[in-house]
């Protein structure tokens, strides 16, 4: 660090990205990306000769087709939709704009949360999940913080029910409660009907996994109109123009073509139950996920010799220093034959007496 930097930055924990090698060719399952590509729609979006000679102009501010295809997609009006930089980008937004008393999430979830406590300066309580990794409601009783739950959580992929969301948001009726459905098309019941009842909630999905469009950067969220505008005020006071042509495009496409993508989301869901069974055969403790990952630990090796000895076979997965979850993996679902890689890498790193 510089000696320029502001004092309040110098003891910040940045996020650490998943890896993204370009030294070689790896079988990637450690950051969530689909296996997929993007549909045929969305890739004609993408390379539409007009729109790239547009790109000399600003891009529309409102994201006014997005936005509309978004209301439409749930039921509801452009005023209930807010989109941005990546579902990131209104997390961030969130904890400024709501975390003004302090914020609650839970102590093992996405590692993006207590960088925005840090960053903001905000009064954080990390809840203890319980011994099984799943989420208590009753801990986030209490109307004295912002209350951010990714649902499905990460890394475990366990979620909560509507009813323990409900339960939630009517225990904080002065509090703003986000819930991060990154990964709610893999099995999850998303919370978004909920947002006509509750003007406290606000929740926020992205383009990123179940649409395969993680390098598009584009995330959206669904809430009464009142939030949004506060989110409005936030992004109109930081960068207006912060969803590009090519992406708003891109995912106006994607949205017109749900079909491809929940077909991928089945595929998915199909491979990581294949997947779950045979890692139990051999041996690994396998927490039961609706996500597109699983996360799992085994007494047979530890979890970043796994990791490590993963990677120098060329095959990624997601490793946490954190000691709580230390002896545990992220495995990113890919395509059946990548799976079928990891399975042969972790058969000969086990040892034939394992398999």
């Amino acid at each position: 660090m510089s000696r320029f930097l502001h004092s309040r930055f110098l003891a910040l924990d940045a996020y650490t990205p998943g890896e993204q090698p370009k030294d070689t060719v790896y079988t990637k399952l450690n950051t969530n990306e689909s296996p997929y590509p993007p549909g045929p729609r969305t890739v004609e979006a993408v390379q539409d000769a007009q729109r790239a000679r547009s790109l000399r102009l600003y891009c529309d501010p409102d994201a006014t087709a997005l936005k509309d295809a978004l209301a439409e997609r749930y039921d509801t009006s452009r005023s209930n939709v807010f989109v941005s930089n990546g579902s990131d980008d209104i997390l961030n937004f969130a904890f400024m704009a709501f975390g003004e008393q302090g914020v609650k999430y839970p102590a093992i979830s996405y590692g993006f949360y207590p960088v925005f406590s840090q960053l903001h300066g905000l009064a954080e309580h990390r809840i203890p999940l319980k011994e099984d990794f799943s989420i208590d409601p009753a801990e986030y009783a209490g109307n004295d913080a912002l209350v951010v739950i990714a649902n499905p959580n990460a890394p475990t992929g366990i979620p909560l029910e509507l009813e323990q969301i409900r339960e939630i948001l009517e225990e904080n009726p002065d509090q703003v409660v986000v819930i991060d459905e990154a990964y709610i098309d893999f099995g999850g019941v998303s919370c978004v009907p909920l947002t006509k009842e509750y003007e406290n909630l606000l929740v926020v999905q992205t383009f990123s996994k179940s649409r395969s469009l993680a390098g598009a950067r584009l995330g959206y969220a669904i809430a009464a109109a009142s939030l949004i505008a506060d989110l409005e005020t936030i992004k109109y006071s930081t960068n207006p123009y912060n969803v590009n042509t090519v992406s708003a495009a891109a995912g106006c496409a994607a949205l017109s073509e749900e079909s491809y993508y929940q077909e991928n989301c089945r595929k998915i869901q199909e491979t990581r139950e294949r997947a779950a069974a045979r890692l139990s055969e051999l041996g690994f403790r396998v927490i039961p996920s609706v996500s597109n990952f699983l996360f799992v630990s085994t007494d047979r090796i530890g979890g970043k010799e796994l990791y490590e000895k993963l990677k120098d076979r060329h095959i990624l997965i997601r490793h946490f220093d954190n000691p709580a979850i230390s002896e545990y993996n992220r495995i990113t679902i890919g395509t059946d034959e990548e799976m079928e890689i990891l399975f042969a890498g972790i058969e000969e790193i086990l040892g034939k007496e394992w398999v």
